[in-house]
């Protein structure tokens, strides 16, 4: 059943302007598929989905195949939500697009940058703990270099 629902998932975002998770639950309810939002969350966790401006300046989710290294497709992740950051003493705080936190903070978590010893994510913001203060800069030039 969890194939099946992956895969309408991925045909849903694949036809459609899908900005929320809350659009792809009624969508895949409306399918046959009971689910919930935490359901359609641990989804596009696992199907490594991500959100791409479209020319109107709206975000939609997408599928990126396997074609592309994980470090790219986390990078991409990083470009498509950032919007600014500034730090407090080691704390790195990371604007991005409404919805993206939690999905910039898992990319930036999967890239393993070494000074970042975690993150906390809301729906806009994020605070990345930098192992020293001396560090800050680092992360800051590497993220810079990230998002190009």
């Amino acid at each position: 059943m969890k194939k099946k629902r992956q895969s309408k998932l991925i045909e849903i975002i694949q036809n459609n302007v899908i900005e929320t998770q809350e659009q792809i639950a009624d969508m895949l309810n409306a399918a046959g598929f009971k689910v919930t939002q935490a359901t359609v969350s641990r989804d596009i966790r696992e199907l490594r989905l991500t959100k791409r401006a479209t020319p109107d300046g709206r975000h939609k989710y997408v599928y990126l195949q396997d074609s592309t290294s994980m470090n790219d497709k986390y990078a991409d992740v990083l470009r498509a939500g950032f919007i600014s950051m500034d730090s407090a003493q080691n704390i790195l705080v990371i604007r991005t697009v409404s919805g993206m936190a939690m999905a910039v903070a898992a990319a930036l978590d999967a890239l393993e940058i070494e000074d970042i010893v975690g993150c906390i994510a809301g729906d806009d913001t994020i605070m990345a703990a930098i192992r020293t203060t001396a560090d800050v800069q680092k992360v800051i030039n590497t993220l810079n270099e990230l998002i190009g």
